[in-house]
C-alpha cells in the first residue's frame, strides 16, 4: 500500500495509536498544485503535482518539565510511519524541557469533515482563465507588447489530531497570478499581480489593459535624483510593508526591548497612537475572500508560535484600531511571560478605515509626486526602528498636476512601516491585493493605497 492510498485521517489515527509519548500531535498536510507559465505571448509550461507531509510532535514529561520532539517527513509509507513516530519520541527524550511547554489543547469540537477525502486542485481550475489569457496574448501582440508570467493554484488539506482528542481539518486554497508586460526592445516593463482562491475573479484582459497604459506612460523617461518625494504607494506595496510589520510584532520581543514596539523599562507600545489616520489593521480567519485556518496549525515552535498550541481556536483580532496599537502576537506561553493577551498570528491581514478613493482618484489629486508599481528585495536594517530597505521595480512614474507624465528611474528606499503609517496623510479604498515580495509566504491581504508626503528614496537604482 502506497502513502497516497492511505487516507490522511487514517494516517493521523494510526500515528496516534503508535505513540508511546505522554502527549502527541499529528499533522497531515495533503497538497496539490496546478500551474501555468508563459513568455512572449505564449504558454510555455503547465503542470500538476501532489504530495503529503506528515509532522509528528511528541511530548515527554520529566522531573524538570515537558520536552518536545518534532519530526516532519514527506511521502511517508505505512512501513515508515512507526519509525517516524519513534524518531519524534527520541527527539523529545533527547531534548531538555521545552520553554514553551503547555498542556495540549482540549475541548475543541471535532470537525465533522475530518474523515473526508482531501480536496485537490487540477488544471480544471484554469478552465475559464486559460482561454481569456489566450485572448490577452492576441491583444498584446497586436498592441506591440509581450506578456510574461505565471499562474499558480494550490490546495492544502490539513488534518490535525492530538492525544487529547482533537480532530480538526482545514482546506486552504491559494492562487496567485503575476503578469509582466514588456516592450519588444525590453526597455520598458510593467507588472500586475492578483491573489485569488479559484481564478474565477481574475481578468487577464483588464490586467493587460492596465499594463498597456503603464507601458505608454514609460515612453517618456525622466531622471530624478535620490531624495524624499511625495509618494503614492499602491496596495501591493502597502501589503509588503505591513506584512513585515506583522512578522515583527512579537509581544515577547517587544517586552524584552528588542523591537519598534518596545518601550523603555520592559513595557510595550500597546495603547499608543501610531498614526493620526483612522486606520484599523486586523486579521480574521473568516474574512470573506481571504479565509484562513480558524485554529493554530504549528509545525514547529519559535518566537510566538508553539507546537503546544496546535488546535487553539483563532478569533478576529485588531492589531491596530483607528490608529492605536491594540495587540501584539503571542502564544499561550509568551502571553504568560509578558502579561499580554493570547493573540496568535492569523494567515491574513486587512488594513481599512481609509477614504473610498481609488488609486486613480488619488493620482488626480496629486500636484507633484511619484506613483510606485511595487517593491522588492526588502531587507531589515534595524529591528529597533523596523527600518527596512528595498528597491522599486517595474515602473516608477512621475505625477504632475494630477496626471502621470512619464516614467522615472528606480530607487532604493529606506523606510519603516511604522514610520510610513505615522506620516501617511491619506489612505484610499481597501482592496484585495497580492504582495510582490512576500507572495511565496503570504498572499491573503487587503490594503488601501497610501499617500506619504516624504517617502525616503535613499539612492538611485539601476534595476528595472
Amino acid at each position: 500500500m502506497s502513502a497516497r492510498s492511505s487516507k490522511p485521517h487514517e494516517v493521523v489515527e494510526r500515528a496516534l495509536e503508535l505513540s508511546r509519548a505522554d502527549g502527541c500531535v499529528v499533522i497531515a498536510d495533503e497538497q496539490s498544485t496546478a500551474n501555468l507559465r508563459w513568455a512572449g505571448n505564449a504558454l510555455t509550461t503547465n503542470g500538476v503535482t501532489r504530495g503529503r507531509t506528515l509532522t509528528v510532535v511528541a511530548t515527554v514529561d520529566g522531573k524538570e518539565g515537558t520536552a518536545s520532539g518534532v519530526v516532519s517527513r514527506s511521502a511517508v509509507t505505512p512501513d515508515e510511519l512507526e519509525p517516524l513516530v519513534r524518531a519524534a519520541e527520541a527527539a523529545a527524550r533527547g531534548a531538555g524541557p521545552a520553554e514553551d511547554a503547555q498542556p495540549l489543547v482540549t475541548g475543541v469540537a471535532q470537525a465533522p469533515e475530518f474523515t473526508e477525502a482531501p480536496v485537490e486542485t487540477s488544471s480544471a481550475v484554469f478552465a475559464d482563465f486559460a482561454p481569456a489569457l489566450g485572448e490577452a496574448f492576441a491583444r498584446a501582440r497586436a498592441g506591440g507588447r509581450e506578456l510574461y508570467g505565471f499562474a499558480n493554484h494550490e490546495l492544502v488539506s490539513s488534518y490535525v489530531g492530538t492525544s487529547t482528542g482533537l480532530r480538526l481539518r482545514h482546506d486552504q486554497p491559494n492562487g496567485t497570478l503575476e503578469l509582466n508586460a514588456k516592450s519588444p526592445d525590453r526597455t520598458r516593463s510593467a507588472w500586475a499581480g492578483r491573489s485569488t482562491r479559484n481564478f474565477k475573479d481574475v481578468d487577464p484582459a483588464a490586467l493587460d489593459a492596465e499594463l498597456a497604459v503603464r507601458l505608454g506612460w514609460a515612453e517618456r523617461r525622466v531622471e530624478l535624483p535620490a531624495g524624499r518625494y511625495e509618494t503614492l504607494l499602491p496596495p501591493t506595496a502597502v501589503a509588503d510593508l505591513l506584512i513585515y510589520l506583522m512578522w515583527s510584532a512579537s509581544g515577547r520581543d517587544a517586552v524584552e526591548g528588542r523591537t519598534v514596539f518596545s518601550k523603555p523599562g520592559g513595557d510595550t507600545r500597546v495603547g499608543e497612537k501610531l498614526t493620526d489616520l483612522p486606520l484599523t489593521l486586523r486579521s480574521d480567519p473568516n474574512e470573506p475572500g481571504l479565509e484562513s485556518a480558524p485554529f493554530v496549525i504549528a509545525h514547529s515552535s519559535g518566537g510566538d508560535q508553539s507546537v503546544f498550541d496546535n488546535g487553539l481556536p483563532l478569533a478576529a483580532t485588531e492589531w491596530i484600531r483607528e490608529g492605536e496599537l491594540r495587540h501584539l502576537t503571542t502564544s499561550r506561553h509568551s502571553a504568560g511571560l509578558t502579561g499580554l493577551p493570547v493573540a496568535p498570528g492569523i494567515d491574513n491581514i486587512v488594513l481599512d478605515g481609509g477614504e473610498d478613493r481609488s488609486l486613480e482618484e488619488m493620482v488626480a489629486n496629486t500636484e507633484r509626486g511619484l506613483l510606485l508599481t511595487c517593491l522588492w528585495y526588502i531587507r531589515e536594517v534595524d529591528p529597533a526602528s523596523l527600518l527596512l530597505t528595498g528597491l522599486t521595480r517595474d515602473g516608477v512614474y512621475l505625477v504632475e498636476n494630477g496626471e502621470v507624465t512619464g516614467e522615472v528611474n528606480n530607487f532604493r528606499f529606506n523606510e519603516s512601516p511604522v514610520g510610513v503609517l505615522g506620516r501617511a496623510t491619506e489612505a484610499g479604498r481597501t482592496e484585495k491585493t497580492l504582495p510582490r515580495e512576500w507572495s511565496d509566504w503570504f498572499t491573503r491581504a487587503a490594503m488601501p493605497a497610501l499617500r506619504v508626503p516624504d517617502f525616503n528614496m535613499s539612492s538611485v537604482s539601476q534595476g528595472v
